[in-house]
């Protein structure tokens, strides 16, 4: 996340809605994505989803890791060094993903609530999902957040990325000796309903 904000060339639709945020609250980046995770978490109660310690960890670990990582990362002027943050920023994300869902720890509150809202509605994953991120890409761009080459490079290659690190970094069930299958997402879910087999751009860590 450091690294695609340091690049300046666009975030994914999430982060654009945290820095617009941070730039009308005056709140540092990790702040704002604390909160932010706090208060989406509060929308999981009317749909009954159990949050567990990788939830918790999602609202509070990424926001004091991106605040600490943004003190000493540099802002490059080169192009050519922004262009490798951004890449970097988008393939470290993709692993962190892989380790975060096949933690198998809990879905963090952006991804619960997608899930959540797919049980409660019976809407497809692909029309709630596209859904969600077009409203808080649209906010966020109102709010000043920064939209641009970044965005759709993450849109593009985040889904195919998680999908080639999952198998690598998912551990097994104990019960089956099972692994989720590739294209899953930080909610838990298994390949054939996971946002990335259907199409959408996956989740980030930060979901």
């Amino acid at each position: 996340m450091a690294l695609m904000i340091r690049a300046e060339l666009g975030l994914d639709p999430w982060d654009v809605f945290h820095q617009g945020l941070a730039e009308r609250t005056g709140w540092s980046f990790g702040v704002v994505t604390i909160v932010v995770g706090a208060a989406v978490l509060l929308l999981w109660l009317p749909m009954r989803q159990r949050p567990g310690l990788g939830t918790v960890s999602n609202v509070v670990v990424i926001g004091l890791a991106v605040d600490a990582s943004l003190r000493w990362l540099p802002a490059p002027d080169a192009w050519a060094w922004r262009a490798a943050f951004l890449v970097s920023g988008v393939v470290l994300n993709a692993v962190a993903g892989g380790a975060y869902i096949g933690a198998r720890l809990g879905p963090g509150p952006r991804d619960g609530l997608m899930t959540g809202m797919v049980r409660r509605t019976g809407r497809s994953v692909r029309l709630i999902r596209t859904s969600i991120e077009v409203a808080v890409l649209a906010v966020g761009f109102v709010l000043g957040g920064s939209v641009g080459l970044g965005t759709v490079l993450y849109a593009l290659t985040i889904g195919p990325l998680v999908q080639v690190f999952l198998p690598l970094l998912t551990v097994p069930e104990r019960a089956t000796g099972r692994t989720v299958a590739a294209g899953g997402s930080d909610s838990g879910e298994p390949a054939e309903r996971a946002p990335g087999s259907s199409g959408t751009p996956a989740p980030t860590p930060a979901g």
